[in-house]
């Protein structure tokens, strides 16, 4: 069985191929062959959280396993370990921080080519933490971006990230996301971070910050706005995307293998990601089988 370093996945799974990766998920999930497991969580009365999630996809099959504590430093290290799906044979164990952030933004990257506007140059990011870098990375790959907009509840925050990616940081949030036709959101805010008349017509939004129930970024308002909300997997969604659980928004909530490419002047578009096994057993047969080519 094959060991993957961070610094070996990182190599090996660069954003443009991971967005590809994606899309060929879906595809195959539209197609009725994979196998998702929504996540679940083991909940000690320490305050510390087993998190586990499975997916199949083509001759894969797949587990990541991870831990947290808010108490004691939060998120700590992913593992994902990857199965040959007919002999069920142990291929790969792989320190997955790095596939998980990556196939994060890569399926913001992968509904964005689906439904934002295709001449869209400016994006706007709630949010400065350790996976906006792959958000930016992600819709960047997959359009023309030419500006950034950052905003965070922490300034110096929001500067630094902004710094590091070429962006602008805003003084509000509202300044961020104000007319611009791709806004992602990817925070740990238990409250809407932004309101929803700020929202463009026409634009495509990405809440990717939260799969807890008791949790949103997006207000209950611009889901009756949008004229298309996506998840990645509804059985999950219904399980822990508080954007929609909290407003209880379900009418037309379609799944992202569902959705044909289309970009819809004046439409706007949500996009509720909560990230699924099916997408970490594709990122992770990309890795090993780019592996076996070396």
């Amino acid at each position: 069985m094959q060991h993957f370093t961070e610094d070996e996945v990182l190599k090996l799974l660069p954003m443009r191929a991971c967005v590809d990766q994606m899309r060929l998920a879906f595809e195959e999930l539209l197609a009725g062959r994979p196998v998702n497991q929504p996540r679940r969580r083991l909940i000690l009365k320490t305050g510390s959280v087993l998190h586990q999630m499975a997916g199949s996809y083509r001759n894969y099959f797949a587990t990541k396993i991870y831990s947290s504590n808010l108490k004691h430093g939060g998120l700590h290290q992913m593992f994902v370990l990857l199965y040959d799906a007919e002999t069920a044979k142990p291929l790969a164990f792989m320190e997955a921080n790095n596939l998980s952030i990556i196939r994060t933004g890569a399926a913001t990257g992968y509904a964005a080519d689906l439904l934002a506007d295709p001449q869209a140059d400016v994006m706007a990011v709630i949010g400065s933490g350790y996976q906006a870098r792959t958000q930016v990375d992600a819709v960047r790959s997959v359009r023309p971006i030419k500006e950034v907009r950052v905003w965070s509840r922490t300034p110096e925050n929001a500067r630094r990230f902004a710094e590091q990616i070429g962006g602008r940081a805003m003084e509000s949030a509202e300044a961020a996301v104000r007319g611009v036709p791709i806004v992602v959101t990817i925070t740990t805010s238990k409250d809407p971070v932004f309101e929803a008349d700020w929202i463009a017509p026409g634009a495509f939004v990405t809440g990717a910050g939260s799969n807890v129930a008791t949790r949103r970024e997006l207000p209950a308002d611009l889901l009756t706005r949008a004229g298309l909300v996506v998840v990645d997997n509804l059985e999950q969604a219904k399980i822990e995307a508080g954007d929609l659980l909290i407003p209880n928004h379900w009418d037309g909530v379609v799944e992202l293998k569902d959705v044909a490419k289309n970009y819809v002047p004046g439409r706007i578009t949500v996009f509720k990601s909560i990230g699924i096994g099916v997408e970490d057993a594709a990122a992770a047969a990309y890795v090993f089988e780019q592996s076996q080519k070396k």
